[in-house]
């Protein structure tokens, strides 16, 4: 795939971008430059395969991919994303490393995860090397952007979007995919420091058959409600049940949770189909093997959580994501009553974060060839 270019004729200044990057916040400053890239459906080939009974395979070409100035989209007020809400999205780093080259971390994971997410969304799916060269041809626009302080990196949100103008109800004939990148310092702020999780009782993030597996704006939109109830007690983020008799957990708002034993294990929520495949989490699961943990995916309840906790056998809580990478959990809060973790200096969270920021960062040798060079 072939892509133009289109400067951007009013980039931002060296000393203000300076700036920008000396405190970038998270989410709040963006690049000169995006990516776009079209598609259009082939409305006879796609009723051939609805007639075969290929009914998610959609078929279209992919068309203008470009680098263009970074600023508003035009849609229609008609476009069938404001209405039935065709929408994914992806999110992951570019680091700068001592030598001045960007990488970023398992790029072609995030390629795999959108097309799965698409075709849940009955979207097209972007061929993975396509994916990968939007972010290497933004990178050799914007590769200035990329903060070199510690913590800091650029994060890349590519995202599809339907753009067709029509009110009915299908999947649309049209999508754009994008990709923007904004310059990033700690997700949470400040100092890495424990953070407080609030149960959801009154709200569900997603269900069985349901949309729990894609990246869909849609999941976070239903989690915002429960955000703010946790926020207005002073929490930082919320967690999910399955909503069953059991209330086994599922995930946060936007991370995956681990929780490590004192007999060594190391356990995270079984994928059932309404938690998302994190590409971070998968990142630990490996991490977790080499370093001799007894890792484990399986079904834990929100009970087993804080009777754990209360015995002792349950020594660290923690969180993990892109944005966050990973973020030990202090305490969790289940309407009035709060369970504290034992542990407060979270060893074995702070030795697989260590480990995967030195990979992230190359400070540390990647023996997995997760890494790939952007410029």
């Amino acid at each position: 795939m072939e892509f133009q270019y289109q400067a951007n004729p009013t980039p931002l200044a060296e000393a203000d971008r300076a700036k920008v990057l000396a405190d970038p916040g998270f989410g709040q400053y963006f690049t000169d430059h995006m990516v776009t890239i079209e598609w259009t459906a082939d409305v006879e080939g796609q009723n051939k395969a609805f007639e075969a009974g290929e009914y998610l395979n959609m078929v279209g070409d992919w068309s203008d991919a470009r680098v263009e100035p970074f600023g508003p989209l035009s849609l229609s007020p008609a476009a069938a994303v404001l209405h039935y809400a065709q929408e994914i999205f992806e999110g992951l780093k570019a680091y700068r490393h001592d030598d001045g080259s960007v990488w970023t971390f398992r790029p072609y994971k995030n390629a795999a995860r959108m097309n799965r997410s698409a075709h849940r969304m009955a979207m097209p799916q972007l061929p993975e090397e396509a994916f990968v060269k939007a972010l290497e041809e933004l990178m050799a626009r914007d590769g200035a952007w990329v903060p070199n302080g510690e913590g800091q990196s650029l994060y890349l949100r590519p995202f599809m979007i339907a753009t067709e103008e029509f009110l009915g109800v299908r999947p649309a004939r049209n999508f754009n995919f994008h990709v923007i990148a904004s310059p990033a310092g700690n997700y949470f702020g400040g100092e890495l420091k424990p953070v407080s999780i609030w149960v959801s009782r009154d709200f569900a993030r997603a269900g069985e058959g349901g949309t729990g597996a894609a990246k869909f704006g849609g999941n976070y939109a239903a989690s915002l409600a429960a955000q703010l109830q946790g926020a207005s007690r002073g929490h930082d983020q919320v967690i999910f049940l399955d909503r069953s008799p059991e209330d086994s957990l599922e995930e946060l708002g936007g991370m995956n949770v681990f929780f490590v034993t004192k007999d060594n294990k190391l356990i995270t929520p079984k994928l059932t189909g309404t938690i998302l495949e994190g590409i971070t989490r998968d990142s630990i699961l490996q991490l977790g093997k080499d370093e001799g943990l007894d890792v484990q995916e399986r079904s834990i309840t929100f009970n087993e959580w804080k009777d754990g906790v209360a015995s002792g056998d349950i020594q660290e809580v923690f969180a993990c994501g892109t944005a966050a990478v990973i973020t030990p959990i202090g305490q969790v809060a289940d309407l009035e009553e709060v369970h504290t973790t034992p542990s407060t200096d979270f060893p074995v969270a702070n030795t697989l974060r260590n480990r995967l920021v030195g990979i992230q960062t190359g400070h540390e040798e990647d023996i997995y060839g997760w890494m790939h060079r952007l410029a």
